[in-house]
């Protein structure tokens, strides 16, 4: 499959970009500043999901999946300055859920575009977060509505397109052992946050890019619709 995978250049996404190219895939990788063979595109430019697609689908020649796992996580106090306070909301809006948004769009014009090259629907996978479900700290509500809305988006392209074979999943991590976990956990006392998860550690990333990988390439059709928890029993519905 031809795969656009965005935040390929560490953590989770860099994880999943080895997982899909080891299992023979083709995959065009994003990052905000582009080193390492990977298309630059920074998500606070309202351009840059169209040019990211456009730059994907010229190396690639037809995309078949698009994985939206770009983001960032920063604080914000709730007694913040107001404009300081819209500057990190609009921020992370924009960054995690509306470049999302804009590229699912984009994605749903090729899927469903019968000149595309191989076009026969296609799939949509969403990194959203269990902060979608059980809310964040009181320095990120922004950050938990941004990933609430990943899962509305998902559920709504899934039931929207599924009669024309466009799929859509998300999964929601909990912590997961990356740079910006390790600083989180040591910032919020790490024993106390590890003793939340039952699983007694945070995921490894390579457990989050494994389920990315099922979901882009082999979950059932069925399964549209789906949202994956990934976080070690902290959170259950």
């Amino acid at each position: 499959m031809n795969i656009l995978l965005t935040g390929a250049s560490r953590g989770i996404g860099a994880a999943t970009l080895d997982h899909l190219r080891s299992g023979g895939h083709r995959v065009a990788g994003h990052s905000t500043a582009g080193m390492d063979g990977l298309i630059a595109a920074d998500f606070t430019d309202p351009a840059a999901p169209r040019a990211l697609w456009d730059a994907a689908l010229a190396e690639l020649g037809t995309i078949d999946v698009l994985v939206n796992n770009a983001g960032v996580f920063e604080a914000i106090a709730d007694d913040a300055a107001d404009d300081q306070w819209h500057t990190a909301w609009a921020r992370t809006l924009t960054i995690n859920l509306q470049a999302s948004a804009d590229l699912s769009r984009l994605a749903l014009a090729h899927f469903r575009d019968p000149g595309a090259k191989g076009s026969r629907g296609g799939r949509i996978v969403n990194v959203a977060s269990r902060a979608a479900y059980r809310g964040d700290s009181p320095q990120h509500w922004h950050y938990a509505a941004s990933k609430a809305g990943m899962i509305a988006m998902t559920k709504s392209i899934a039931r929207g397109y599924a009669a024309e074979n466009i799929l859509a999943f998300a999964v929601c991590p909990g912590f997961t052992m990356t740079g910006m976990a390790a600083d989180y956990l040591s910032s919020r006392g790490g024993e106390k946050l590890l003793a939340d998860i039952p699983l007694g550690r945070v995921a490894d990333a390579s457990e989050i890019a494994e389920t990315i990988r099922w979901l882009a390439t082999d979950a059932p059709p069925s399964a549209t619709g789906a949202v994956i928890d990934v976080n070690g029993a902290s959170y259950v519905r």
